[in-house]
């Protein structure tokens, strides 16, 4: 979250400032590339699908054991799907904007993380945990054939390359009209959301069992190594594309959100090192306010009301302080929101 309220824009500001290979750099890694490959920016909506499906295993875990029939994990889940869609329609689906001809139906994270957690809780409420493992190699194997058997109507056999692929073709099909325009896709994809979600849903289950906690790292980062090597080798054959979430991308990303989670159970469940985290815990115990207010609000705007007469000091790091200074006044409301214990959940 901290990634996708400041870092992307600081880094791409002070690059235009620096103009340094280093800034350059990290500008290049805190965006998407063309098409092909990966940078430090791709795994950020991997991490929310995979964190919300860590969680699964304890939430879902509780209502099943206590008296909440299946009726009241439905309306639960129909309602956490609903809210999280129109956040999406919120955020980058133009709904604000009051005009049909603007409005995008799927075109946002929030609504990926919809998808990838209604399934994913289903899967684990019917299914065995065998079941779950072979769902989520259904979900890579048949993602991975649509994007490479069908026709795509005007152009031939489907390809993993811009406007060649049937994801997109029938992205385009289904929404019509409502459909973002962009090369990203949405439905067909959801496959690999799934397949995301329930990786962090097998990594909850691991650190929710009986295991000493140094053996439930030690498995993460296994896990996490396997996957990823998995990954880069099938890429191979079938290139990892965030943008269309190829079968190769999960695994590859799945397999860093796992080594990141081993790294991080580590240090704060095996050797007991918190405090150092607090400042992201005041963001994290708010994500979902943080990340549609960041969409909704210029904080960057403020902040140059603010900081207007330090341009004539900063000159071209200018944008760059505005995007801190931003960021500054977003923290200081989700740190207040924080000691009130005030916490917006869906």
């Amino acid at each position: 979250m901290l990634f996708i309220v400041v870092a992307d824009r600081f880094f791409a500001l002070l690059h235009k400032g620096a103009q340094s290979p280093f800034t350059g750099f990290l500008a290049n890694q805190f965006d998407h590339p063309e098409w092909f490959g990966s940078t430090f920016y791709d795994i950020i909506m991997p991490l929310f699908l995979f964190m919300v499906g860590a969680v699964i295993p304890f939430s879902m875990s509780k209502r099943m054991q206590g008296n909440t029939g299946k009726a009241n994990i439905y309306k639960k889940l129909f309602k956490r799907v609903f809210l999280l869609f129109f956040l999406g329609w919120i955020v980058q689906g133009n709904l604000l904007a009051l005009d049909v001809d603007t409005f995008k139906v799927f075109s946002n994270t929030l609504q990926a993380i919809a998808v990838g957690y209604f399934f994913s809780c289903l899967a684990f409420i019917y299914l065995s945990r065998n079941g779950r493992y072979i769902l989520f190699v259904a979900c890579l194997v048949i993602y991975a054939l649509i994007l490479t058997v069908p026709n795509v109507p005007g152009v031939g056999r489907s390809v993993i390359l811009p406007d060649q692929n049937y994801a997109l073709y029938f992205d385009h099909l289904v929404l019509g009209r409502f459909d973002d325009g962009y090369q990203y896709t949405w439905v067909l994809t959801g496959f690999g959301f799934i397949a995301t979600t329930l990786s962090g849903l097998f990594a909850g289950e691991l650190i929710k069992s009986n295991l000493p906690r140094n053996k439930v790292a030690l498995y993460l980062l296994i896990a996490g190594v396997a996957g990823l090597a998995l990954g880069m080798i099938w890429g191979i054959w079938h290139p990892i594309v965030k943008k269309i979430w190829t079968s190769s991308f999960v695994l590859a990303s799945s397999g860093v959100c796992f080594i990141l989670m081993a790294i991080f159970y580590w240090i704060i469940d095996v050797k007991g090192k918190v405090k150092w985290a607090f400042v992201f815990k005041v963001i994290g115990m708010n994500a979902i306010t943080a990340y549609v207010l960041s969409h909704v609000i210029s904080f960057p705007d403020i902040a140059d009301f603010l900081l207007f007469g330090l341009e004539q000091y900063t000159g071209a790091y200018y944008g760059a302080l505005t995007t801190l200074g931003g960021f500054g006044l977003l923290y200081l409301l989700l740190w207040y929101m924080y000691k009130n214990n005030t916490f917006i959940k869906i």
